[in-house]
């Protein structure tokens, strides 16, 4: 059973409908309507039974609180589902009605259902993917050679480049897109086997039905049912798992960058947009927080699943149960994280001054690095790394600038000049191969940005 989600975070429309109660009980139409169809086929039912179900598709029939009520008492949708189609196809036609589900069991008509709905769920979050990432290479191009100050341990390092940081969200998101390709494959086929994935009740037919029945589906037919095998399933939810969480790294990178003592990029502005009930001032990063807020929630989700494969024998008793809010919740989270990160993308501010005034604001320590490597060159790397390490401490305590000390120190002018040292500490000079990385993963940078 499925239901909306009732929060804004946490969900999408296109999502809510796609795993609605009455997107579920259509697809379990479907799949009874496609069961009618290849048993007709097969002489199992008489002519004219799958015409006689075919305008029930839309499942609009169905009385909701009597089957709600109905699925309390017998475990799950199918049992009163199949109840009221047997009875509404009863009344187009007798003989069709006795063909109704035949040679299936509950599970098949819930997990085709699942199936055909996650079908439609991944290429909606495929679909956000590849709005996302050309917005994303946009502003990776824009900003390849706009210098700020690596972070490591929250802390300044040696510079990077804007462009660098978003061109490895890319290449993060296209990793996912292959994931999610490559699992869909794996995921999108029929469940058909039965009470106990034998397809007995049909006979010598059943391997006939199965195959007109994933045909009409448009499903690929799996090599035998699956029932309490849950892998593929799970291996979906994981991908999107993963791609949550690399939405939350992005979206806590630029929160971080946004703060009042950094203030580097931005959320995009707008009125009443980030505002705060008591502090006229603030402009907090709102769509950041859903994102991250999504990508905590995901990994338990993930969780729930992979402890529910544990399923016994043929047909599983309450871990299969658990699966039903859990996994269309993670595409909810997913594709909700993912439209809160395309307008982040879409609208997203950058202050060059802020990111040049903090790598600054150290005085110039964040070039060390630079300094101890044109040094190493010439007297060894543990002197060097000694003697930088020593000019770093005394800027630091005298509260000067790492320039001043070093030219000031003998055993460096002795091997640096003035303006070499001056040279080494332009954060524009040492950029290494953020240039190339940047190209590899988008192309077309101007070399000269």
């Amino acid at each position: 059973m499925t239901t909306a989600s009732t929060s804004p975070f946490f969900s999408t429309p296109e999502m809510d409908r796609i795993f609605s109660l009455q997107s579920q009980l259509s697809r379990m139409t479907r799949f009874e309507w496609a069961l009618t169809w290849a048993l007709e086929s097969a002489g199992l039912a008489g002519a004219g039974a799958a015409a006689a179900m075919e305008p029930l598709v839309d499942a609009d029939f169905i009385d909701v609180p009597s089957l709600l009520d109905e699925a309390r008492q017998s475990g799950n949708l199918a049992i009163p589902f199949v109840r009221q189609l047997t009875a509404k196809v009863r009344e187009q036609n007798e003989a069709a009605a006795a063909s109704v589900h035949l040679g299936a069991t509950s599970q098949d008509a819930l997990d085709t259902a699942l199936v055909l709905q996650t079908r439609e769920a991944l290429a909606l979050i495929l679909s956000r993917v590849e709005e996302l990432e050309p917005l994303l290479v946009e502003q990776a191009r824009m900003h390849a050679g706009t210098v700020m100050a690596g972070r490591t341990w929250l802390q300044n390092g040696p510079p990077t480049t804007l462009g660098l940081k978003i061109a490895g969200w890319i290449a993060a998101l296209r990793r996912h897109r292959q994931r999610l390709g490559a699992a869909g494959e794996r995921a999108v086929v029929l469940q058909f086997g039965g009470a106990v994935g034998t397809l007995a009740a049909l006979g010598e037919k059943g391997a006939e039905v199965s195959t007109s029945l994933a045909g009409k589906l448009d499903l690929r037919e799996p090599d035998l049912p699956w029932h309490t095998h849950r892998d593929n399933l799970v291996e979906v939810a994981a991908a999107l798992g993963m791609l949550i969480g690399s939405l939350g790294k992005m979206a806590r990178d630029v929160a971080l960058l946004m703060q009042s003592e950094v203030g580097e990029v931005s959320e995009a502005a707008g009125e009443g947009r980030g505002g705060s009930s008591t502090m006229p001032h603030k402009s907090n990063p709102v769509a950041c927080a859903a994102i991250v807020a999504a990508a905590t929630r995901a990994p338990g989700l993930v969780v729930t699943l992979l402890s529910a494969m544990v399923q016994e024998h043929e047909r599983g008793l309450g871990n299969w149960q658990a699966e039903w809010e859990t996994y269309p919740e993670i595409f909810r989270l997913a594709d909700a994280a993912l439209k809160q990160m395309i307008g982040i993308a879409r609208g997203m501010r950058v202050f060059p001054e802020r990111m040049a005034a903090n790598l600054e604001a150290n005085g110039g320590l964040a070039m060390a690095e630079a300094v101890s490597v044109a040094l190493a060159a010439r007297i060894g790397r543990e002197r060097a790394h000694e003697l930088v390490r020593t000019a770093s401490k005394r800027a630091l305590s005298e509260n000067r600038r790492l320039g001043e000390i070093l030219i000031a120190t003998p055993e460096v002018r002795a091997h640096l000049s003035e303006a070499e040292i001056d040279g080494l500490l332009d954060p524009r000079l040492y950029r290494g191969g953020a240039h190339r990385f940047i190209e590899r993963v988008v192309g077309g940078v101007d070399a000269a940005r």
